[in-house]
């Protein structure tokens, strides 16, 4: 009895193997496509002599599409326009995701007269300091690493440079220090910039609404580990701390605390 005859057959994981069923379909590794075994347009190739060495067998179609291979248009061509339709609506819903993505997180014009009420950053005090370098210095908190963000007005700027040199004069260390502007066309870069690195904690010191508006895109495209919503002074939640100068606070999240100064407005 002759000795049964085995095929290389391509399984779903792009791996070949022995199998004593013949393939039901064939492919082109090049191309990454596969077709029906007497496809016109393989069998022309393979009468010219190419296709044969880069030639592959699948047992099934499941298997081919599994292995990262689409439909031949000439010998599946019902399939190949079903294949194409849907891709195309894949890279749509691509190009939609990555344009919302990176759509700048502006607040509604309709809703900036809610924020017309909130209090520009007014100078540091050494007392706010010194409270504010305890909130990341309590007991037990193993807080070492610092990234510092702060808006660019000059209250907020001085504020960060206080900060700074204190948090490194006390041995601390401060990956960056990044600033951004009171009103902006997405924050991405500021945002991205902010994220680089992975303190211990983030330290603000910025306006409300600026900081509101980057929140949201730190929320939206990096990896900021939680959504930052600075309560009002009446709020009855006791998710935050102020300092005996009631302008700092301190929101506590699972990886990393962040403490901002002088902002009052959700920023989530």
């Amino acid at each position: 009895m002759p000795p049964e005859r085995a095929y290389t057959l391509l399984g779903a994981d792009g791996v070949p193997y022995r199998s004593t069923t013949p393939g039901t379909l064939g492919g082109h590794r090049r191309g990454r496509l596969y077709g029906r075994l007497d496809c016109p347009s393989a069998l022309r190739a393979i009468a010219r002599g190419h296709y044969v060495a880069r030639r592959v067998f699948f047992p099934d179609e499941t298997t081919a599409i599994r292995a990262g291979y689409r439909p031949c248009a000439v010998c599946l061509p019902a399939t190949y326009a079903r294949w194409k339709r849907n891709r195309e609506s894949a890279s749509i819903m691509d190009i939609l995701e990555e344009r919302q993505q990176h759509r700048s997180p502006l607040i509604p014009a309709s809703d900036l007269a809610e924020y017309s009420d909130l209090p520009f950053p007014s100078p540091h005090t050494e007392v706010e300091l010194t409270a504010l370098i305890g909130l990341l210095r309590y007991p037990g908190s193993r807080i070492e690493t610092v990234s510092v963000g702060h808006s660019r007005d000059d209250a907020s700027g001085t504020a960060s440079e206080a900060f700074t040199t204190a948090w490194r004069a006390g041995g601390g260390t401060v990956l960056a220090v990044v600033d951004w502007p009171e009103s902006a066309a997405s924050w991405l870069r500021p945002a991205t910039r902010l994220t680089r690195e992975t303190p211990d904690a983030w330290v603000i010191a910025a306006a409300p609404l600026g900081f509101a508006q980057l929140a949201r895109r730190l929320h939206r495209s990096t990896d900021w580990p939680l959504t930052v919503r600075l309560p009002s002074p009446h709020s009855r939640t006791p998710a935050c701390s102020r300092s005996p100068e009631q302008t700092s606070w301190t929101v506590c999240a699972a990886r990393a605390p962040t403490v901002a100064r002088g902002a009052h407005a959700a920023a989530g």
